[in-house]
């Protein structure tokens, strides 16, 4: 499977700002650079600026690349990673080349992504128009009331509109990043990356973009050991009530805190691993789809059916065609 063309569409005319940095930063760390090990080809990532010849002058980064717009046009992903602050704060015009690239782009197929405020380009361009989109959300107010044709939600990491995805900013752009190499590679390989990037593997997009960490450390630290048991006994009949006995606290404590800690109730939590568990098993072994839904705790093969297509989109068995290493005739399903 090639995962394609990826362009990084940089807004180079102007000072780019901290964040602006940062985005590019993990956009250029997840597709940038090639993991061959994981899955070969990988992504062929290309930077591409509005102006190829930034201000020498400007304070701040500049970038110099051979790719322009055309290369935007071209690529099979465009990624816009954020809008320079004057655009979002002041509402200054983006350049129009870089907009009609964009509706160019969306309209031979590209999958077209905003990081952070980089949703203002693809509102601008009219790609957000009866879709549900975020941003930082300090900015999700000012992006709704400037683009009311787009369906704004403030509260939640990213949203995957299919053609269209869009996240809010910082670490929020990370999880949109793994989403979609687990979108086109499979949850293995996007689990793996996360663990060489030193991040959570799978971070759900309608988690909240802001939770609770109030929490004292110390009472944090029992937190760690049970949920690392817990995702390593999935397979058993696991309860709130036997999870918060192993973490020595109250039900409603351990409730509130692992709410707090990762911004899903524990039964979701739960839910959330085993899914992850059964991508893994599907991808990686030639188990019949009942032994692997026994393994990841989901019961029955129709519940573990049921669980797939309401959260992973698809079934099972197609996603075992999709993204399993193990050849068709071998399998168990």
């Amino acid at each position: 499977m090639n995962p394609g063309s990826v362009a990084l569409a940089l807004i180079n005319d102007t000072n780019m700002q901290a964040c602006e940095v940062y985005e590019t930063a993990i956009a250029y760390a997840v597709f940038g650079d090639a993991h061959l090990d994981l899955h070969d080809p990988w992504y062929d990532l290309r930077l591409c600026a509005v102006n190829e010849n930034p201000d020498a002058d400007a304070k701040g980064f500049s970038v110099r690349t051979p790719y322009g717009l055309d290369d935007l046009v071209a690529a099979d992903t465009v990624i816009v990673p954020s809008v320079p602050d004057a655009v979002v704060s002041h509402g200054e015009p983006l350049p129009a080349a870089f907009i009609e690239a964009l509706r160019t782009a969306a309209a031979r197929g590209a999958r077209v992504v905003s990081l952070c405020t980089g949703a203002f380009a693809l509102a601008e361009a009219g790609l957000l128009d009866g879709r549900r989109a975020t941003a930082h959300w300090t900015n999700t107010a000012d992006l709704a009331k400037r683009y009311p044709k787009a369906e704004v939600d403030g509260s939640v990491l990213y949203v995957d509109e299919g053609q269209v995805l869009t996240s809010a900013g910082m670490s929020a752009g990370l999880d949109l990043c793994l989403h979609l190499v687990r979108r086109d590679l499979g949850a293995h390989v996007a689990n793996q990356l996360a663990r060489r990037l030193v991040v959570s593997g799978h971070r759900p997009g309608g988690q909240a973009q802001f939770v609770d960490l109030s929490v004292p450390a110390t009472e944090d630290d029992s937190l760690g050991p049970v949920m690392d048991w817990a995702a390593h006994h999935l397979d058993q009949a696991l309860t709130v009530d036997g999870m918060a006995r192993r973490a020595g606290m109250s039900t409603r404590t351990f409730f509130r805190r692992l709410q707090a800690a990762t911004g899903m109730t524990p039964l979701k939590w739960l839910l959330n691993q085993r899914l992850s568990r059964a991508q893994a098993l599907l991808e990686t072994t030639d188990l019949p789809i009942e032994r692997i839904s026994e393994h990841s705790g989901l019961g029955t093969a129709a519940n573990m059916r049921r669980h797939f297509t309401l959260h992973v989109g698809v079934t099972p068995t197609d996603y075992r065609q999709s993204f399993g290493a193990i050849p068709p005739a071998r399998r168990g399903a």
